[in-house]
């Protein structure tokens, strides 16, 4: 196939646009690098053959990229890559071994913050693209691309440019920005993601910190906040919220049977963290479920006091507690928050505070949707062998594209599970750009052939 061989010849230049891509630093928490990045992505999408434009909302919103090229054989299917220019701060930059935004090369891999997650994802779309005109002239399909500059602080406002500009994104399906491979060099080919509510829950009992012989008098709010918290999960981590499972359905016959066949080692995952065993004491294939399919209740953070060195004989006098909730399907973030309010009131806590921070649906595409052997027929002439996954334990905007343009969403990519993403001396492997590069070259002929 001349675009696979298109692929194979210009890994140099996929290679050398990655390097520029990564020395332009762009880390949205600090708002370093923003529009700067937008328009070297808008320029290398240009170059490679596409009508690119920058969209904006307003003043202080990270701008969207997008760009598409029209399909002369198929103009009917229009396959959107959705991605993201931003990137995770680079501190603590001691512990690189060379810059972060240097984008060094070292035999099979490309170093610095992004090169993963996820500016190493987004070259090989584009150059995907770029070898199927280069060597055909055409695209097999209308081909769309959505580039944010907010994913890494959370995608604040992803729904309301998918609002906006509704008609322009409209796809037939959404590759999207990320996808695993693993240390067998199968990609992990993601179906969904789970969902997020983030809450803090505080409790003030006194004007200031006091000595700690006056607990015979004032009561300590860390205590009233530590009996708030019990009452929300079991220690099987079963949440206690009255209806907090309501609308939840269970997996398919189909999803279990993949489910099944996800690779798992259990020993092996227990080994990296150090652990003895899992909450609730699972193991094997129920351990493999709640993975995919179980929602939590994680105390992130707890504070009040004296936490620091030694001895500090101190009773606070408030003490709040961040706790993420992961949601599954049909766990509506609004709903969930009303029914967290609930339960407190209802167990006699209308003194606990609660601060909504975040809230994103859970989403996933069904694994019997076409698309799905589209994604897998390619990965596996590509890599030899992949995985289906029927859903991410992470989280990340996918709902909003399935809820309001009726996109099936797919993750499939480059991310080798290792390469320290988020973390001192990330990496991409070379080789595996090249076969994402050309596994997307196959997706999209697979898709504009239906």
């Amino acid at each position: 196939m001349n675009t696979l061989k298109h692929v194979d010849h210009h890994m140099d230049n996929l290679i050398s646009d990655l390097q520029k891509l990564i020395q332009q630093p762009s880390v949205s928490a600090k708002n370093e690098g923003i529009e700067e990045c937008a328009k070297l992505v808008k320029s290398l999408l240009k170059s490679s053959g596409l009508k690119s434009e920058i969209l904006r909302l307003k003043k202080g919103v990270a701008p969207i990229v997008f760009a598409e090229i029209k399909s002369k054989s198929n103009p009917d299917k229009t396959l959107m890559f959705y991605n993201h220019y931003d990137v995770q701060p680079a501190e603590p930059f001691d512990l690189w071994d060379d810059p972060p935004f240097s984008g060094v090369r070292k035999g099979n891999k490309i170093f610095g913050r992004g090169s993963t997650d996820d500016k190493g994802e987004l070259i090989t779309r584009i150059k995907a693209v770029d070898a199927c005109l280069s060597a055909t002239g055409d695209v097999p399909c209308n081909i769309k691309f959505l580039i944010e500059g907010e994913e890494e602080t959370g995608s604040a406002h992803i729904e309301q440019y998918l609002q906006k500009y509704k008609k322009k994104f409209s796809n037939d399906g959404v590759i999207w920005e990320f996808g695993y491979v693993d240390a067998k060099n199968r990609p992990i080919i993601g179906l969904g993601m789970k969902g997020l509510l983030f809450v803090e829950l505080s409790v003030k009992e006194s004007v200031r910190d006091a000595h700690s012989s006056l607990a015979v008098l004032i009561k300590n709010p860390a205590w009233r906040l530590i009996d708030a918290v019990k009452t929300l999960r079991d220690s099987n981590g079963e949440i206690l919220i009255k209806d907090w499972y309501k609308e939840v359905t269970p997996f398919s016959k189909k999803d279990l049977e993949l489910i099944k066949k996800e690779p798992f080692d259990q020993n092996v995952f227990k080994k990296e963290f150090g652990i003895n065993s899992f909450v609730g004491n699972k193991k094997n294939l129920d351990a493999k479920k709640a993975l995919v399919g179980d929602a939590t209740c994680n105390i992130a953070g707890f504070i009040s006091g004296y936490t620091g060195d030694g001895a500090k004989t101190v009773l606070p006098g408030e003490a709040l507690v961040k706790i993420d909730f992961r949601l599954i399907p049909k766990m509506e973030p609004k709903k969930q928050i009303i029914r967290l309010k609930k339960h407190l009131k209802s167990h006699g806590f209308n003194d606990v505070k609660i601060k909504i921070f975040h809230g994103e649906a859970a989403a996933r595409t069904d694994s019997s949707h076409p698309f799905v052997s589209q994604v897998k027929n390619a990965a596996d002439k590509t890599f030899g062998k992949s995985i289906l996954n029927v859903s991410n334990a992470g989280t990340g905007p996918m709902y909003p594209f399935v809820d309001i343009l009726k996109s099936p969403c797919i993750s499939i990519g480059s991310t080798y599970m290792f390469s320290r993403i988020h973390s001192p001396n990330e990496f991409a492997r070379i080789d595996l750009l090249k076969k994402t590069t050309k596994c997307i070259c196959l997706i999209m002929e697979n898709f504009g052939k239906i």
